[in-house]
C-alpha cells in the first residue's frame, strides 16, 4: 500500500492541473477559430467554446503515462488505448455530425484492445452472490460497455457543469469502491479520472466557458467503462452511474431507435418568461431525465443540476454500499 502513496499523488497532480492549466489556453484557440456553440439555455446569444476533449484527453495520458511508469501493468496500457480511441471518434463528431448508429458501433471497436491485451476477467462478481464464470457472454459485455458508458456520460451532457461533475462524483465513488474491494492498483489509476473531470468542471461549472462536446464526454465515458472491465468493478460501475443510465434509457425508449441527440428535433425543455427551464409538452420531444425533474414544477438550471447531483450522490453511496458487500462476499 505504502509503496502506491506516491504514484497516486502524483499521477492525481498531473492530471488536476494539466487539465487547469491547459483549458483557459483551448477556450482562447476555439474562440479566435469560431470554434463555438450557443448556450440554448442563456437569454440572448450566449456563444460558448467546444470542445473541451483535447484538454481532457492530455490531462488523462500525461498521468497514466506517468504511472505505467511505476507500475508497468498492462490495464494502464488498456484504459489509455481505449480512451484514447474514445476522444478521437468524440472529436470526428464533433467536427461532424453522423448517423446515430457511428458512436456505438465506433465505441464498441475501441474495447476490442481490452480483449486483445487479455486485460479482463471473465468472472463477473456480484454482491452477496460471488462471481460467476460466462467467458463467451463476457466478451459481448465487454464490447457492449464501452459504448453504454461513452454515450451515457455524451447525453446527460445537457446543461452547464452536469457531465463533468457528475462523472467527478461517479469516479470518485468507483475509485474508494476499488480501495474497499481491495484493488488498489486499479483504485490509483482510477484517480486521474476524477481529478480529471474536477478540473473541467472548474470551467464547465454555471456559467460555463467551455463545453466537453462529444470528444470530452466519450473520453470520460470511455475511460470510465475501461476502469469498470479492467478492475472488474462492472456492477459497482453501474450503480455508481444509474441516473445517466436511466437518461439514457428514457431517451432510448421515448424515441425507440437510435439517434444523434442533436438530430432530434424535438426539445424536452422549454423556458419560461423568466428564463427558467420547464418540461416540454412537445409529444415529438424524448424522455430525459431532465425532463422529469421539470415534471413538477419549473426550475432554474442551477436548481436542476443540483438536483442531478443529489442523485448522483445516492447512486455513488450504493455503488460505495455494494463494494462494501462485494468484499464481504469475497
Amino acid at each position: 500500500m505504502t509503496e502506491l502513496i506516491i504514484p497516486a499523488i502524483v499521477c492525481s497532480i498531473v492530471a488536476f492541473f494539466t487539465v487547469y492549466l491547459t483549458t483557459p489556453l483551448l477556450i482562447k484557440i476555439l474562440i479566435k477559430k469560431n470554434y463555438t456553440v450557443k448556450d440554448v439555455n442563456k437569454k440572448g446569444d450566449v456563444m460558448i467554446a467546444r470542445p473541451g476533449g483535447p484538454a481532457i484527453i492530455l490531462g488523462i495520458l500525461f498521468s497514466e503515462i506517468i504511472l505505467y511508469r511505476f507500475l508497468q501493468i498492462p490495464e494502464i496500457l488498456s484504459i489509455m488505448i481505449v480512451t484514447s480511441l474514445s476522444f478521437v471518434i468524440g472529436y470526428v463528431d464533433d467536427r461532424k455530425v453522423l448517423g446515430g448508429w457511428f458512436k456505438p458501433i465506433a465505441l464498441a471497436l475501441a474495447a476490442t484492445p481490452i480483449i486483445f491485451l487479455g486485460t479482463y476477467d471473465s468472472n463477473l462478481a456480484f454482491p452477496l452472490f460471488g462471481e460467476v464464470n460466462i467467458p463467451i457472454l463476457y466478451l459481448a459485455i465487454i464490447v457492449f460497455m464501452i459504448p453504454i458508458t461513452g454515450n451515457t456520460i455524451n447525453s446527460i451532457d445537457v446543461l452547464n457543469g452536469v457531465a463533468s461533475g457528475f462523472m467527478t462524483i461517479a469516479s470518485f465513488s468507483l475509485s474508494i469502491s476499488l480501495f474497499i474491494i481491495g484493488n488498489l492498483d486499479l483504485m490509483v489509476v482510477s484517480l486521474p479520472l476524477g481529478f480529471v473531470s474536477l478540473a473541467f468542471y472548474k470551467f464547465h461549472k454555471l456559467p460555463s466557458k467551455i463545453f466537453p462536446g462529444d470528444s470530452g464526454a466519450l473520453t470520460l465515458g470511455g475511460m470510465y467503462g475501461a476502469i469498470a472491465i479492467v478492475g472488474h468493478v462492472e456492477i459497482i460501475a453501474a450503480v455508481a452511474l444509474l441516473p445517466a443510465i436511466v437518461n439514457s434509457f428514457l431517451f432510448l425508449s421515448s424515441m425507440k431507435k437510435i439517434v444523434e441527440h442533436r438530430q432530434v428535433k424535438g426539445k424536452p425543455v422549454e423556458h419560461t418568461d423568466d428564463h427558467k427551464l420547464k418540461a416540454t409538452s412537445d409529444k415529438t420531444a424524448p424522455v430525459t431525465l431532465v425532463r422529469l425533474i421539470l415534471a413538477r414544477t419549473p426550475m432554474s438550471e442551477k436548481q436542476v443540476e443540483t438536483q442531478i447531483f443529489k442523485l448522483a450522490i445516492f447512486s455513488g453511496t450504493l455503488a460505495i454500499v455494494t463494494a462494501i458487500l462485494m468484499r464481504i462476499s469475497l
